[in-house]
């Protein structure tokens, strides 16, 4: 159950546009509460549920059976399933178009790579460093930040790449969209999302 409490559930507002991320907690809330409904592709069909018909539709878990990736709350009585997808039924704003400047965006624009070795770490062994240091005048944005292991960290110091001999494998910038949810939608597991995502304005930043 806690895996599935750590799934991303995709909110679109009234006209079917996806403005933000939300977790599941906060996805049931609006179900729960009558603010929103489940959206979901059944074959070729796209369907909607509050949360009554949801619920009863994921009794009959036999109609998932497909998805593999599907993730589930269990209760004391029954078992329900994650949305991937719910749309907002009184809200028709669009959405934000910028994307977040934090640590778990930086991390996913880089790949989660240190962007002087080029080696892959989890996340606890990585951090952010500037480019130009704050010393110097460097300032925390998307084209002086960028993600670094603890050994290259330390061996850069206080220092410019060049002063320490080292050299970026690719020089930062500011995404336009956000890295986050781009490495979602590649994933199967969120691949209903592709249908609503623009790659062309979708740029909002992942809220829990």
């Amino acid at each position: 159950m806690s895996a599935a409490l750590n799934a991303s559930v995709l909110v679109l507002n009234r006209n079917y546009t996806a403005i933000h991320v939300v977790g599941v907690r906060r996805a049931f809330r609006l179900l729960c509460s009558e603010r929103a409904e489940v959206v979901t592709q059944q074959g070729e069909e796209w369907n909607t549920y509050d949360f009554d018909s949801w619920v009863e539709l994921s009794q009959a878990r036999h109609l998932f059976a497909e998805d593999d990736d599907g993730d589930w709350i269990r209760t004391v009585k029954l078992e329900i399933r994650v949305p991937r997808i719910v749309r907002l039924l009184l809200f028709d704003r669009l959405p934000r178009q910028t994307v977040k400047f934090n640590r778990r965006n930086i991390f996913a624009r880089d790949g989660s790579r240190c962007q002087y070795c080029g080696r892959r770490f989890a996340s606890s062994e990585l951090s952010l460093d500037h480019v130009v240091p704050r010393s110097q005048g460097g300032l925390s944005t998307w084209v002086n930040v960028v993600c670094s292991c603890t050994r290259c960290n330390a061996r850069k110091g206080g220092r410019r790449p060049y002063e320490a001999s080292m050299k970026l494998i690719r020089k930062p910038f500011k995404p336009r969209s956000s890295p986050a949810v781009r490495l979602k939608i590649a994933s199967a597991k969120y691949r209903s999302w592709r249908h609503f995502v623009d790659e062309a304005y979708w740029s909002v930043s992942l809220k829990d």
